[in-house]
Parts: C-alpha cells; sequence; structure tokens
C-alpha cells in the first residue's frame, strides 16, 4: 500500500481536472479556429497552444503528486492561487457559473496542497 495521504491524492485530482479541462478548452479553441473564422487567426492559435501548454503541465504536475514528488507543491499551490484569481474575475465580470465552481475547486486543491498530511509526505521530518 501506498504511504501516500489522502490530501495528496485529493490535490492530485484537482491538479488533473484542473489540467484535463484547460488541455480541452485549448483544443477547442483549436479546433474553433482552423474550422471557424475568427477574427484574429494568430490571437487565437496563440490562446488555443497556450491552453493546451499549461493543460499539459498541469497534468504533469498532478502525475507528480501521485508520485509524491516534491518540487509539485509549489507548482500547485500557485496554480491554485491562479485559479482563484481567475474565478474572481469571472465573477466580477457576470459568470458566477464558471467562477464560483472554479474559487470552490481551487479552494480544496489548497486546502489539500498546504494540509500537514501533505507537508509531511513531501517534505517528511525534516528541521
Amino acid at each position: 500500500m501506498s504511504n501516500r495521504p489522502m490530501t495528496l491524492t485529493v490535490a492530485a485530482a484537482v491538479l488533473g481536472l484542473e489540467g484535463l479541462t484547460t488541455l480541452l478548452l485549448g483544443g477547442y479553441v483549436g479546433v474553433e479556429t482552423v474550422i471557424g473564422r475568427p477574427s484574429d487567426v494568430m490571437s487565437s492559435l496563440f490562446v488555443a497552444g497556450f491552453g493546451i501548454l499549461v493543460g499539459a503541465v498541469l497534468l504533469w504536475v498532478g502525475w507528480g503528486m501521485l508520485r509524491t514528488e516534491r518540487w509539485t507543491r509549489s507548482l500547485g499551490v500557485l496554480a491554485q492561487i491562479f485559479a482563484t484569481v481567475i474565478g474572481i474575475t469571472l465573477i466580477q465580470s457576470d459568470q458566477q457559473t464558471i467562477g464560483v465552481p472554479l474559487i470552490a475547486v481551487a479552494v480544496i486543491g489548497l486546502v489539500a496542497l498546504l494540509s500537514p498530511p501533505t507537508t509531511h509526505a513531501l517534505y517528511g521530518d525534516q528541521d
């Protein structure tokens, strides 16, 4: 049995969900750019590529969390902070149906990443 705590598994699941969503949205923008008529093709392609890249990185960080790699925590916390800021921006733009769930998922991710069992699993009993 793995000595990975449930909090680290939850954090990995949050990063995986965020990564998969971002990857799919980036792919959607890419497909719509190719088959549609965007007002600015280069901007649309950049947004699609950026979404795919960020989604892949989030999935990679989530995979690292499942493997209990130390380096994943800082990237995971940073991703949750960015998700919170994006969620607040969405709420301020009258997009509560997207912003509120995004903030809720980000808070769950932050709590899981900053919990004592996660800290102990990633860093052990260091002084």
